[in-house]
């Protein structure tokens, strides 16, 4: 089975080659998604999560306050980091766990949507490295129109990422995003067919 790591920066569109993908019949698991998952009311992370920074981070219904927790781990490495230690590891479980389960049903190719895969290491455990990216303005301009920030922050989430011209570097495939959906559509079609031959039913 062919395992493809797929990444990009912030806005550079790979959540969109992602959906396209799985439209395509492609089995696709989210990191992003898991994160959450991994997170849910009644789980040990969440509760590891509370006894870190305090009940301020629930809701009250429960549920995980995501917007306090990025309020304190952006300002705070220390807190990043502990953080990371107890969602990660879950993360890779439920990762592998998905991974496991497609295999067994016969999957040939697979897909990993992981927005930190070189920052956590995980590339050496995919074959193959697909890197979405996108201009800077580009990618500065959708982040402002779609998540209602301004500039300046919208620069500072884009500066806080690994350069995109290093995941470029280490990319096996490089798919530019810096146009239309319709082109985004036909060159992420192009790379999956270059890539599903690798895979075996």
């Amino acid at each position: 089975m062919l395992i493809v790591g797929l990444t990009g920066n912030v806005a550079a569109g790979k959540s969109a080659v992602a959906e396209l993908w799985r439209e395509a019949g492609v089995p696709v698991v989210s990191a992003d998604r898991l994160a959450r998952t991994a997170v849910e009311p009644g789980t040990p992370a969440l509760a590891r999560i509370e006894e870190l920074f305090g009940p301020g981070v629930i809701r009250a219904d429960g549920a995980l306050d995501r917007g306090a927790v990025r309020r304190i781990v952006f300002r705070d490495e220390d807190a990043l980091r502990h953080l990371e230690a107890i969602v990660h590891p879950e993360v890779r479980r439920l990762r592998d766990e998905w991974t496991r389960r497609q295999r067994e049903d016969g999957a040939g190719m697979v897909v990993w949507e992981i927005p930190l895969l070189f920052e956590t290491g995980i590339e050496e455990e995919v074959d193959v490295v697909v890197v979405v990216d996108a201009p800077v303005e580009v990618r500065r301009r959708r982040i402002v129109e779609t998540r209602g920030i301004g500039e300046d922050e919208a620069m500072a989430i884009m500066e806080a990422q690994m350069a995109a011209e290093e995941k470029r570097g280490r990319a096996d495939v490089v798919v530019e995003n810096g146009g239309t959906r319709e082109e985004l559509a036909g060159r992420a079609g192009e790379v999956l067919r270059s890539l599903r031959p690798w895979g075996t039913s």
